[in-house]
């Protein structure tokens, strides 16, 4: 079977990554379904890939995996990393694993969450914003500062340094392209301040500030729970899901109660980041910790990425919580493990190994700087950091432009890294998914008692290595109800057939094995909590029809004869 032609080398604008979405389910009809969940605000459908194997049941029947990518609008090798999952469960890089995973188990993918912020960001002259194209929290322009574009027509957008004596930057003596912070009670020197690249509106010849940008929406922060107003939580938006992107996820969501867990693809920071963010590990249930931490440490050795706190360890301000994002909202109100995935670390490619993810960009050595610029010499051929070149700025006069080039080297990989970078991505999701619960026959048995009675037994297992209520958080707050298991005599309408038992029956939760202990010193004991067993008494010959479903774990069908 031919395959679709994808390379991960490269990225993907939204018409082209629309068409090869749709050549994966032509390629791929027993697999591969692709269906628009939802406009973005300037009408381009958000497409949801999903993923099974459609000859042993539907999507909704099986347990299921959620992956997204590229909400925020530069973020763009998450769409790659989507991809990457996409093609090892069905195209050229298929993994071993990957049949008999779609016999049992369902993948939800949506390869770009913000198509709208995405295009700015590839058009052949970017506007790089945070998230979405609309104009929030005003519909208008700021009439002063300065706005980023490329202003010297070289295709980026890098810095300006000009000469300012009350400048806190200084060029560096170890090496010239990189410029230095001043030291604190340090004068007699050649100070800069530095800009980014653009041009200044309404200046005044003296004051220089940032011009606001007019899309001020965080996408990633309009998820409902602990959801806060502008004033405490700058682009959350009016009101929770106010954004027809969020809307679209969180009801596809919504409307798939079988998704056991789920990534959101970001950018940059190469580290794996879990729940929660607004509060400390002690106040999440120490089982979903355990859990939590059990995947975050396999994550980490299949990836190399370090498995962290978002409250703990990836603070933007140490006193400052972010809320109202996505993978808080699958973890307090879905139940389910979500992980924010931060792809890619310069530092880590240029030997930077003891570092802080956040406070880094505060305070660095500035040897550190010097690595970079190592790395960007011999990995990059020098296109990281861009030698500072003399320009005529109309409002500023005689500036320098140069200095590192985020859009390349920082914020996304560069073309050539970005498939080593997103496979073992990849390959830890498809695990991920490997680990949710999962409904399988245990037993059918029946038994023929005196006269025309007869009792049916039917016992489902869950298989899987999480409970079927996935979380603790699941379980205490019931996000999802118990094993349900029906009877149904074929070819009638009436119960009359049913001497004992019930048509449906609800049991509870069954366990995985995820906590069983690792002391096997005589006190515990590895009890059959993990199976549901449903008994009937039915009168007379026919044929049965049992089921038993879950709305995580799947569901059972199987057909007994009296």
């Amino acid at each position: 079977m031919a395959m679709p032609d994808v390379a991960f080398d490269r990225y993907y604008r939204y018409e082209e990554l629309t068409k090869l979405l749709q050549a994966y389910e032509k390629e791929n009809p027993g697999l591969v379904s692709v269906e628009s969940i939802g406009k973005s605000f300037e009408g381009r459908d958000i497409w949801l890939v999903t993923v099974t194997d459609k000859s042993t049941g539907a999507a909704h029947d099986k347990p299921a995996f959620w992956c997204d990518g590229n909400i925020h609008a530069s973020e763009v090798s998450a769409s790659t990393a989507v991809l990457m999952v996409l093609d090892k469960l069905v195209g050229q890089k298929r993994a071993d694993t990957a049949g008999q995973m779609l016999k049992e188990r369902a993948f939800y993918l949506v390869p770009r969450f913000n198509p709208d912020g995405a295009e700015w960001a590839l058009a052949d002259k970017p506007k790089i914003i945070r998230s979405s194209t609309r104009p929030y929290p005003y519909d208008e322009d700021d009439f002063y500062g300065l706005e980023r574009q490329d202003i010297d027509g070289d295709g980026r957008i890098l810095s300006i340094r000009i000469k300012d004596p009350n400048g806190p930057w200084k060029i560096a003596e170890e090496d010239p392209r990189l410029m230095k912070k001043r030291e604190p009670g340090e004068a007699g020197g050649d100070y800069y301040r530095v800009l980014p690249e653009g041009l200044l509106h309404n200046y005044d010849g003296m004051t220089l500030r940032s011009r606001r940008v007019k899309q001020g929406l965080d996408l990633n922060r309009n998820f409902p729970s602990a959801w806060r107003l502008e004033s405490e939580q700058y682009g959350a938006g009016p009101y929770p899901t106010s954004e027809p992107e969020v809307a679209a996820i969180v009801k596809a969501i919504a409307d798939r109660p079988n998704i056991c867990g789920g990534i959101s693809f970001h950018t940059f920071s190469g580290v794996l980041l879990r729940p929660p963010s607004r509060m400390p590990d002690d106040d999440i249930p120490p089982e979903d910790l355990w859990t939590y931490k059990t995947l975050g440490e396999t994550g980490q050795k299949m990836t190399g990425y370090p498995a962290i706190s978002n409250f703990h360890e990836f603070k933007y301000h140490p006193k400052e919580v972010i809320t109202g994002v996505f993978d808080d909202w699958m973890y307090e109100h879905r139940g389910v493990h979500a992980w924010t995935v931060e792809i890619w670390s310069p530092q880590r490619q240029a030997g930077i190994t003891d570092y802080k993810y956040i406070d880094w960009f505060r305070e660095h050595p500035f040897e550190d700087d010097l690595k970079l610029l190592k790395w960007s010499d011999e990995k990059l051929n020098g296109q990281g950091h861009v030698d500072w070149k003399p320009f005529k700025h109309p409002q500023l006069g005689d500036v320098e432009i140069g200095g590192w080039d985020p859009h390349f080297a920082f914020r996304n990989p560069p073309p050539q890294f970005l498939e080593a970078e997103v496979g073992p991505l990849a390959d830890w999701a498809i695990w991920h998914a490997s680990t949710g619960p999962c409904l399988a026959l245990r037993e059918a048995r029946v038994e023929k008692l005196d006269g025309d009675m007869w009792r049916i037994r039917f016992a489902v297992q869950n298989s899987g290595w999480l409970p079927t209520s996935v979380t603790k958080m699941g379980a205490d707050k019931k996000l999802c109800r118990g094993v349900v298991g029906e009877i149904a005599k074929k070819g009638t309408d009436g119960s009359e057939w049913l001497a004992s038992g019930l048509l449906r029956e609800e049991k509870g939760q069954l366990v995985g094995w995820s906590h069983t202990p690792t002391s096997g010193f005589g006190w515990h004991a590895d009890e059959t909590d993990d199976v549901a067993v449903f008994d009937w008494v039915v009168r007379g010959s026919g044929t049965y029809e049992l089921v038993a479903k879950h709305d995580r774990a799947g569901t059972v069908r199987h057909t007994v004869r009296t």
